[in-house]
C-alpha cells in the first residue's frame, strides 16, 4: 500500500468533512442511523451516502435530462479514478476513493447506482409496480448493500434484509414526495396503477386536489406502494435473528418507514396532507430505542 502525502490526508479529511455535514443536512435520518455505526465506519457510510445524495439532486440541478445524463457519465467516469485510487478533484470523489480502498468495496453497486438514476431524467411515470421496485433496488437496495459491505456483514440474511428495507425506504420516500414531485410535473407512481384507479396525473401536477376524484384516485395508487413497502419491511424483520447486531446501523432506516407509513395512513394516503414528522424528537428515540433493542 503507498503511503499517503500529508495533502492528500489532508483533502481527505476535508472530504469526509464535508460529506458528514451534507448528509446530516439533507439525509438527516440516515445521518442518525450512522450514529450507532463503530466510529471507524462511520466516515465510509458518509461519503457513500453523500456520493448518493449527488445522484439523487442531479436532475433537480439541471435544466434539461441531457444535461443530468452528461452529469452521471461525468460521475461513471469519477468512478475510474476513484477505484484506481487517482479520484478527481472533487470533496466527494475523494472521500469515496478513500472509502473504497479502506473497506475494500465493489464497484458494480456503485455503477448500479449511476445507472438506476437514468430513470430520473425521464419525467415518464415508471410502468408498473414492477418497474417502480426495479428503480428502488437499482437507487436504494444497492446503497444498503454497500452499507453493509462498510460495517463488515457478510451474512446472507442480513443482505436479503437490506434489499427489502433499502426497496422499502425508496417506495416510502416516493410516496411521500408526490408534492414535491408534483411541482416539478414528474411523477414516480406506477402508470399502470394510476390508469386503473383513474388518476389524472395532468389535474395532479396542476394541484387540483380539492376535486375529490383527484383525491380519491391517489390514495388508491399511493395505497398499492405502501402496502408494497410494508411487506418488504416484513420480510425484513422476518430475519431479525439471523442477521448479526454490526449490520443494525444500515438496517435502522427501516423504523423510520415504518413512522412514515404511519403517517401517510393517518393522512388517509394523500401525501399533500402529511404532518411535518422530519427532525422530530420521536424519530431520534424511535431509531434509539430499536437500536438499544436490536431490532429495527
Amino acid at each position: 500500500m503507498s503511503e499517503e502525502t500529508p495533502d492528500q490526508e489532508r483533502y481527505q479529511v476535508t472530504g469526509h468533512d464535508y460529506c458528514a455535514d451534507q448528509v446530516r443536512r439533507h439525509d438527516h435520518d440516515r445521518f442518525i442511523c450512522t450514529l450507532f455505526a463503530k466510529p471507524h465506519a462511520r466516515a465510509g457510510l458518509h461519503a457513500l451516502l453523500a456520493f448518493n445524495l449527488e445522484l439523487a439532486r442531479i436532475r433537480e440541478a439541471v435544466s434539461q435530462p441531457l444535461l443530468g445524463q452528461i452529469r452521471l457519465k461525468w460521475w461513471s467516469e469519477a468512478l475510474d479514478g476513484v477505484f484506481a485510487g487517482k479520484p478527481p478533484q472533487h470533496a466527494i470523489a475523494g472521500a469515496l476513493a478513500d472509502t473504497v480502498r479502506r473497506f475494500d468495496l465493489p464497484r458494480d453497486p456503485f455503477d448500479t447506482l449511476i445507472e438506476a438514476r437514468n430513470l430520473d431524467m425521464t419525467d415518464a411515470a415508471p410502468a408498473d409496480l414492477a418497474t417502480l421496485i426495479d428503480y428502488a433496488e437499482g437507487t436504494s437496495a444497492a446503497l444498503f448493500d454497500l452499507k453493509l459491505s462498510i460495517l463488515g456483514v457478510a451474512a446472507p440474511a442480513a443482505r436479503a434484509a437490506a434489499r427489502d428495507v433499502g426497496v422499502a425506504w425508496a417506495l416510502t420516500g416516493l410516496a411521500r414526495a408526490v408534492p414535491f414531485h408534483a411541482r416539478a410535473r414528474r411523477i414516480y407512481l406506477p402508470a399502470d396503477l394510476n390508469r386503473d384507479a383513474g388518476l389524472d396525473v395532468f389535474r395532479l401536477f396542476d394541484g387540483r386536489l380539492s376535486d375529490p376524484r383527484v383525491a380519491e384516485s391517489l390514495a388508491q395508487v399511493v395505497t398499492h406502494v405502501a402496502e408494497s413497502a410494508r411487506s418488504r419491511l416484513a420480510a425484513a424483520r422476518a430475519r431479525h435473528r439471523q442477521v448479526p447486531k454490526p449490520a443494525l446501523p444500515a438496517l435502522l432506516p427501516a423504523t423510520m418507514a415504518t413512522r412514515d407509513l404511519r403517517r401517510l395512513r393517518r393522512a388517509g394516503y394523500n401525501p399533500f396532507k402529511l404532518a411535518s414528522d422530519q427532525r422530530g424528537a420521536g424519530r431520534l428515540l424511535a431509531v434509539a430505542w430499536n437500536a438499544a433493542r436490536g431490532r429495527y
